[in-house]
């Protein structure tokens, strides 16, 4: 059984407890966790922010990619197709056939 129950702590950081009679006697542990933690702990993957930045709509996604778009200094990721041989070197496909080449 989980008790959960949120309380402010008072300047002299004393608490009393009044345990409800469902609990069992015997053993217990006690968890204390301030209310921010748990608030960021409950946070859901719809809800976290994102790589590119937080929107509320999409509208204000779309507007920051127009802006993103828009500007001069940017550079089509285009410009590098073929430009780098890769870990092995040469033709990845040509790598990844003779790699399969050897499985039989």
């Amino acid at each position: 059984m989980i008790v959960t129950q949120t309380v402010e702590i008072p300047a002299d950081h004393r608490l009393t407890i009044d345990v409800p009679r469902e609990i069992p006697m015997g053993r217990a542990v006690l968890t204390f966790t301030p209310a921010s933690v748990q608030r960021s702990n409950e946070q859901r993957y719809d809800t976290a922010p994102l790589p590119g930045g937080s929107y509320n709509t999409v509208e204000e996604a779309m507007q920051a990619a127009a802006e993103k778009a828009a500007n001069p200094n940017r550079k089509p990721i285009s410009r590098l197709f073929g430009r780098h041989k890769g870990i092995f070197g040469g033709d990845g496909v040509a790598y990844q056939r003779a790699i399969r080449d050897e499985w039989d």
